[in-house]
């Protein structure tokens, strides 16, 4: 029996994750229960359990007396010297306990007491396990729709996607795998609650950590990120050696990494920038894919002015203001995005001295929009232009050839 009692304990430590010491201070409890519940109390009852082999002794130590008041804690001499002729007045006897002689009652109380202690040390240990996930991805298995919500399978417990951590749009089907956020573990009484979530923006995080080697081995940074759940998402990066790029490390060869992510995210946009210390030039790579004149930022109170051109400022607002919103969130800054034309008219450049200087850095921009707009007319100056210079040209060597024919009819005559 013993060693049955040995491979259930190792059993339920293996598939239970519970130790067999824990187990065997609950048959010890049960035992020690069973007594009370048959002989009334058992403060004098004392277990050993061996280990070991599971060799177990129950006895009650009873003290001697001339007269008996107490039989489950007393022991007359008559009776204590026909076990053992030495024992004498105020010795303790030790009488060992049959667990065969307890009750129905007793056994089944017992019983109780084992598998409560199970219950709770299983419920201990799925708690701890997931507590330590916790702001951690899990992969889970969708069950079914509890109302509005999903059940869904982690392996050992069930976690719960509520109807606001689900991406709108998205339809969960039975059996089907999902990457998830842990947001929460709380340890109730009918075991651990967790709470796990499709929207957070930390999902987006711990997939490219679990993607990205760089960022594993710390040489790659994720400094900032923002996401609109299911639409598009903005993240920052910075690379602490300056021979690997950030972004090219989180896109891979052919985007391959950044496309197993938007796989898994079901088609969600991914904008990866570079991160700048410089607030001016992160609010202008933050506002990527548009391109930007000229950012004026406060940085004592968190608000940017951003200069863009015209054609530029639909696509720095983004659909429904998105793009300009994402870029808020993901520097912390307010913006305020003008148009170059909206910049001029309220004076804007000259009222932060900007106009020349824009116009040295961006010559050679505005040199090729003065040879797109006024082509034909330059090339009508140019053909003038060479022309006179033909004339210049005829003008100054007739002389010269003047001279040879001369030299040449004099010659002949």
């Amino acid at each position: 029996m013993n060693k049955e009692l040995l491979d259930a304990l190792n059993v339920l430590e293996k598939e239970k994750d519970i130790s067999k010491e824990t187990l065997l201070e609950a048959i010890e409890n049960s035992l020690l229960t069973a007594c009370k519940n048959h002989f009334g109390k058992a403060d004098n009852v004392k277990v050993c359990i061996d280990h070991e082999t599971c060799e177990y002794e129950l006895y009650a130590e009873l003290t001697v007396v001339e007269e008996v008041e107490d039989p489950v804690s007393q022991i007359s001499l008559e009776d204590a010297r026909a076990i053992r002729a030495t024992y004498d007045i105020g010795d303790i006897v030790r009488r060992d306990i049959k667990s065969k002689e307890f009750g129905r009652i007793a056994t089944q109380n017992a019983k109780n007491v084992i598998l409560q202690k199970i219950r709770e040390e299983e419920r201990k240990a799925i708690y701890d396990q997931y507590s330590a996930k916790e702001r951690e991805v899990v992969t889970g298995i969708v069950q079914r729709y509890i109302g509005k919500n999903v059940s869904i399978d982690l392996g050992k417990a069930d976690a719960m996607l509520n109807e606001n951590e689900q991406v709108k749009g998205e339809e969960y089907k039975p059996t089907e795998r999902l990457k998830l956020f842990i947001l929460e573990v709380k340890d109730t009484t009918r075991g651990p609650r967790i709470l796990v979530s499709r929207t957070h923006p930390e999902l987006v995080k711990r997939l490219f950590e679990a993607e990205v080697t760089e960022i594993q081995d710390g040489i790659v940074e994720i400094k900032a990120i923002s996401r609109e759940a299911g639409s598009r998402t903005k993240m920052a990066v910075w690379s602490n050696d300056p021979d690997v790029d950030p972004v090219g490390a989180c896109v891979g060869v052919n985007g391959s990494r950044v496309n197993s992510i938007v796989k898994e995210l079901r088609g969600e946009k991914i904008d990866i920038i570079n991160w700048s210390d410089n607030s001016a030039e992160l609010i202008e790579n933050a506002l990527s894919p548009a391109k930007v004149i000229c950012v004026l930022a406060d940085d004592d109170e968190k608000t940017a002015q951003v200069i863009v051109p015209d054609h530029q400022l639909s696509l720095a607002i983004g659909k429904v203001g998105q793009n300009a919103r994402l870029a808020a969130r993901l520097t912390g800054y307010k913006i305020d995005i003008k148009s170059e034309t909206q910049a001029r008219e309220s004076g804007l450049f000259e009222e932060i001295g900007y106009i020349e200087d824009y116009m040295e850095e961006d010559e050679e921009e505005f040199a090729e929009d003065m040879i797109v707009d006024d082509e034909y007319d330059e090339y009508e100056q140019d053909a003038e232009d060479m022309s006179q210079n033909e004339d210049e040209f005829e003008e100054e060597e007739m002389p010269e050839d003047s001279a040879e024919e001369e030299t040449n009819s004099d010659s002949e005559e």
